[in-house]
């Protein structure tokens, strides 16, 4: 019996209302979500949650703006009162049209709005994108059904009890050193990315370092938080090699005394490039410059990473919320470090703690992390290897390829400890072998759901598309047309024989 079946076009994967992932079954139908082509984003259900307004949210933030006669103007709705007021400030300080914004709040609901803007749109979807700050799905479910303007939820398992405490409780063990004190939960990755950056710049900018390195090619939204809240251009600093610390060095022994702090995901996305841990965390100390590692692609479960950083940021999307259904994120402080005391009051007052019921579906999920990892790490290697053998496969990249193995193995908790992403080039066309395979299709990774994406084309399309843009991806060793995999917990030879399938027919 084959374990994989062509999913449809939107289809949420997994199959619930508040799935993190959604079918997108052809290379037409991911060139067709990039461009907005009706045809495909009409049949979405739903999308990752910080790129896709989910479908509870705009109908709420619909019902909000009839009820509260908002009639020419755009309601975005956020994940707190906070937050919106973060917004409200971006749109302001973006020149005199966001003048006209203004802060909402009505039924427990909390956002901006603004006179109907294509720009403003833009720029005010992007901040919630780049930070996380939508209002979860969740949330706008339980309003909906609240205002007698939907539903009420249905049934799924939640944690019943102190869910913080649940989930505090399993991802503790991952920190040694670390009290809960250290620990905050956030309501997504990058949520966990940007107050982890804002409380460096807040401790680094009262001594006059305001610049940050980015090593390596990182996930899209953590470079645009370097990218756009620098205090300039000059601020941004890109070191390409995650494996050259010389170079490395040599920006440190140029610009050091400036430089606020340096983020490194280990392994990388999506090249799962690793650097040397401990000889990055040497450089960085010996030059006062503040350390923040990011072990999303493979889960703090499977690398320790927090005696070489200041700050540990993750995704609790990944592998721990392993159905599929739930985002979070977590940042941990080193106890250990000079500043810490700083870092954790600046950190408590600027993350956006997840929605309780979010936090109760995690809850119920996390006990579940190390079962279905070791499920995936037994089948990582053998579907690398496979791919790493097949004569249509030009490349292959996984946390222990030879290049960077060692340094990986310096982290990792067990030799065995690897995460199930896997990335990849072919010698043939991308869209034979994609409209052909079987796997399930889309964004996202680190679920019990095998799944695989054409990264590039989801990521960073504007980049794919022009001369420019794929001139810069090759220069930092990126193929536009790479593929991003990520096993799940179905059966290796299953997972295996879709991909020959596939493979053989280009």
């Amino acid at each position: 019996m084959q374990a994989f079946a062509h999913i449809p076009l939107g289809t949420p994967i997994p199959d619930s209302p508040h799935a993190v992932s959604c079918s997108l079954p052809t290379m037409a139908a991911v060139r067709g979500y990039e461009e907005k082509d009706p045809a495909v984003t009409e049949s979405l259900q739903t999308g990752y949650p910080r790129f896709v307004v989910h479908p509870f949210a705009r109908r709420l933030a619909s019902v909000l703006s009839e009820r509260n006669k908002l009639a020419g103007r755009t309601l975005w709705l956020a994940s707190s009162r906070r937050m919106a007021g973060r917004l409200l400030a971006h749109l302001q300080a973006s020149g005199p049209a966001g003048g006209a914004a203004a802060l909402f709040a009505a039924d427990g609901a909390h956002g901006v709005t603004h006179p109907e803007s294509k720009e403003l749109a833009l720029l005010a979807k992007l901040y919630l994108q780049n930070i996380g700050g939508f209002i979860s799905s969740r949330e706008a479910e339980d309003r909906l059904a609240a205002m007698g303007a939907g539903p009420q939820p249905g049934a799924e398992a939640t944690f019943v009890g102190d869910a913080h405490a649940q989930v505090v409780r399993f991802v503790q063990p991952m920190f040694a050193g670390a009290s809960d004190e250290d620990l905050f939960l956030a309501n997504s990755g990058m949520n966990a990315v940007h107050a982890a950056f804002r409380a460096v710049n807040d401790l680094q900018g009262s001594k006059g370092r305001t610049a940050w390195v980015q090593l390596g090619w990182l996930y899209l939204d953590t470079i645009a938080i370097l990218r756009k809240f620098t205090s300039s251009g000059e601020d941004y600093i890109h070191v390409p090699d995650v494996m050259n610390l010389a170079a490395l060095e040599r920006v440190l022994a140029e610009r050091g005394p400036r430089i606020a702090g340096l983020v490194a995901e280990v392994p990388t996305n999506p090249l799962v490039q690793t650097p040397d841990v401990a000889a990055l965390a040497a450089l960085c100390r010996r030059h006062s410059v503040k350390l923040i590692l990011d072990p999303s692609l493979a889960s703090a479960f499977s690398v320790d990473c927090l005696p070489h950083a200041d700050v540990v940021v993750t995704s609790l999307t990944k592998y721990t919320g392993n159905e599929g259904d739930v985002i979070a994120g977590l940042v941990a402080v080193n106890p250990a470090g000079p500043d810490a005391d700083f870092l954790r009051r600046r950190i408590s007052i600027i993350v956006e703690p997840p929605y309780a019921r979010d936090l109760a579906r995690l809850a119920a999920q996390i006990p579940n992390t190390r079962e279905v990892l070791s499920r995936i790490e037994e089948s990582t290697p053998r579907v690398a290897a496979f791919l790493a053998s097949h004569p249509a496969v030009r490349s292959t990249h996984w946390a222990l390829e030879p290049a960077s193995r060692a340094n990986y193995l310096k982290i990792a908790r067990s030799p065995t400890a690897t995460g199930g992403m896997i990335s990849f080039t072919l010698r043939g066309r991308l869209d034979a072998f994609y409209d052909r395979l079987r796997l399930p299709k889309g964004p996202s990774f680190g679920m019990r759901t095998t799944l695989i994406c054409p990264f590039m084309y989801l990521a960073h399309y504007d980049m794919v598309t022009t001369p420019a843009g794929r001139a810069e991806l090759k220069a930092n060793g990126l193929d536009p047309d790479l593929l991003r995999l990520c096993v799940g917990t179905e059966p290796a030879d299953e997972i295996i024989a879709a991909l020959a399938e596939a493979l053989g027919a280009g």
